[in-house]
């Protein structure tokens, strides 16, 4: 792994092209702490060869040039930020293995056999798993928990998630981290507790159950609602985001606090010290 430094700290982007990764490279620019040392795209993309700055609106040119070799994007860099695709993720985290780079993973929709795969790479290099790298979004997983565990069986749990058109995975990465949250307050797995998706699947609630709602549409940056329904109340915990540029924010300060780091599996939570 890269020795840390008392420099800039230096970030590999996956998923450069996106709407994320376009976000990062504005906010990397706008920093005087972090530097761009290689940015990657699919294969396919029509981005490759091209300065990064040109994608993302920066006025001026910023020297990297956007490949579709992902260890080539991670050269000299101490720590990759992967906001891609799901069916990404193991390649990127292959070239992380291959070339000691630390890895914070932002992309949401993957499988448990990625899930599984993370986890055996953490034995060799630090890797940040974060469906959502907003600070809000994190504290209101420690609220929800304790809501859940505060609260009697009887008082259901929704959770209601809207994001804009273009989003792939439903219910969201963050909707199902506040699920396993919820449940965790009632000392279960979520996939131990039935589940639904609202709107999929008809008849009456199951006791004991964490529903999910989704929204897609417009240009949602991302909301999500947890509601606990009782007997003669509701509860409700919201957090909307307004600009994408909080999540961009959140995962530099995620890259900030990993570079360094001993091989490990981590969480937002450890960055902001709430476990």
């Amino acid at each position: 792994m890269t020795a840390p430094g008392t420099g800039p700290v230096r970030i590999a982007l996956f998923g450069a092209t996106g709407r994320m990764g376009q976000s990062l490279v504005r906010a990397i620019h706008d920093s005087t702490d972090f530097a761009l040392a290689g940015a990657a795209a699919s294969p396919g993309s029509a981005a490759i060869g091209a300065d990064v700055a040109t994608l993302a609106g920066v006025p001026a040119p910023l020297g990297v040039v956007v490949t579709a070799d992902p260890r080539a994007a991670l050269a000299g860099s101490d720590v990759a930020l992967d906001f891609s695709a799901a069916g990404a993720v193991v390649q990127h985290l292959e070239a992380c293995l291959a070339t000691g780079v630390a890895l914070v993973v932002g992309t949401t929709g993957f499988d448990a056999a990625v899930d599984r795969r993370l986890l055996a790479a953490s034995a060799e290099i630090p890797v940040l798993i974060a469906p959502n790298t907003s600070l809000g979004v994190n504290l209101l997983a420690q609220l929800v928990e304790k809501a859940a565990a505060s609260l009697p069986p009887e008082y259901d749990i929704e959770i209601l998630e809207a994001h804009h058109r273009y989003k792939v995975d439903a219910p969201s990465g963050t909707a199902l981290m506040l699920g396993r949250a919820a449940a965790a307050g009632r000392r279960i797995d979520l996939g131990d507790a039935p589940t639904a998706t609202r709107g999929a699947d008809g008849g009456p609630r199951q006791a004991g159950s964490i529903g999910f709602a989704v929204v897609r549409g417009g240009d949602i940056v991302g909301e999500h609602t947890v509601i606990y329904a009782g007997p003669g109340e509701r509860i409700e915990i919201t957090h909307r985001a307004h600009d994408r540029m909080t999540f961009a924010y959140g995962a530099l300060r995620a890259a900030a606090w990993l570079r360094g780091r001993p091989a490990g599996l981590y969480t937002m939570g450890d960055v902001l010290g709430l476990r």
